[in-house]
C-alpha cells in the first residue's frame, strides 16, 4: 500500500532532508518512527532534498508500508513519535507506482529577509537580517530576469552531478510586508543552493551593489565565481509541491 504524505518541518536542527551517515535528518527521522509503528523497515522517499537548515511547509513523500493501516491512525501515530519540529500534516492513499519527485510538476519556494536595523528575538533563525535600505522595485526587475528556460550553472553550488544545468523558472516575484520581504519562486525543479544564490544577488541589486544588467550577465555566463555567495539557509522554505 503506497501513501503519499505531506510534512512540515524546522530544519535548523538538521543536516537536511536525506538520510546521511552519522547525521541527524528529516527523513531518518521519520524513517526511524515508521520502524516503530511496523516493527520493519520503511523507506520514505522525498519530493527532493532541502539542505541543512532549510525549513519546509509543504515537503511531499511516499512510502509503501508492510500492512494495512488506517491513514488517520498513522498520522496520529507518526506525529506523537516524531520531534516537535516535524509534523505530518496529512497522508493520502496513492498509486503503486506514485513518484513524488518525478511526478512533480513543479515546486514553490518562499525565501523571507527581514529588513530593518535591529534583529527579531523571533525570527532571526526564520529569516535574513538585512540592515541596509532595499529597493525593492530594482529587486523585482532582476527577479524577472529568471523567469523562463535558463543555464542557471552561475547561481548554484558545485560538487553536485546534475544531467543539465537548466531549468525552468514559472514565475518570481518579491512581496514586502512592513519591514518583512518575500521572495516566492516556482520552477519545474531547482539546482542545489540556487534559490539562495539568486536571493543573494537579487538583495545586492536592492543595496545597489548590482544592476539587473549585471544579474543579466552573470546569468548567461554561466560562472558560479561571478555570482555572489549564497544567502543564508534559515531564511528559506519550501513551501508547496504541485503535481
Amino acid at each position: 500500500m503506497v501513501l503519499k504524505l505531506t510534512i512540515e518541518y524546522d530544519g535548523r536542527n538538521y543536516s537536511g532532508w536525506q538520510l546521511q551517515p552519522r547525521h541527524d535528518s528529516i527523513q531518518g527521522r521519520i524513517e526511524a518512527a515508521l520502524e516503530r509503528i511496523f516493527a520493519a523497515p520503511v523507506r520514505v522517499f522525498g519530493s527532493g532534498r532541502t539542505d541543512a537548515g532549510v525549513h519546509a511547509r509543504g515537503q511531499v513523500a511516499s512510502i509503501s508500508i508492510p500492512r494495512p493501516f488506517d491513514a488517520t491512525e498513522l498520522q496520529r501515530a507518526l506525529n506523537s513519535i516524531l520531534p516537535a519540529d516535524i509534523v505530518v500534516l496529512d497522508i493520502a492513499a496513492a498509486p503503486d507506482d506514485f513518484d513524488p519527485r518525478r511526478a512533480a510538476r513543479s515546486r514553490v519556494y518562499e525565501y523571507r529577509v527581514l529588513n530593518r536595523q535591529v534583529a527579531s528575538a523571533f525570527d532571526y533563525r526564520y529569516s535574513w537580517l538585512v540592515r541596509d535600505r532595499l529597493d525593492l522595485a530594482a529587486m523585482n526587475r532582476a527577479a524577472q530576469i529568471f523567469v523562463g528556460d535558463h543555464d542557471f550553472a552561475a547561481f548554484r553550488s558545485l560538487g553536485t552531478e546534475v544531467r543539465t544545468t537548466i531549468r525552468r523558472v514559472i514565475s518570481s516575484e518579491w512581496t514586502r510586508a512592513d519591514d518583512v520581504l518575500v521572495y516566492r519562486v516556482e520552477a519545474n525543479s531547482f539546482l542545489r543552493h540556487m534559490v539562495r544564490a539568486m536571493v543573494a544577488a537579487m538583495i545586492d541589486v536592492g543595496r545597489g551593489k548590482l544592476t539587473r544588467d549585471q544579474i543579466a550577465t552573470i546569468l548567461a555566463g554561466c560562472d558560479r565565481g561571478a555570482a555572489p555567495a549564497n544567502a543564508p539557509p534559515g531564511g528559506l522554505y519550501l513551501v508547496e509541491v504541485r503535481y
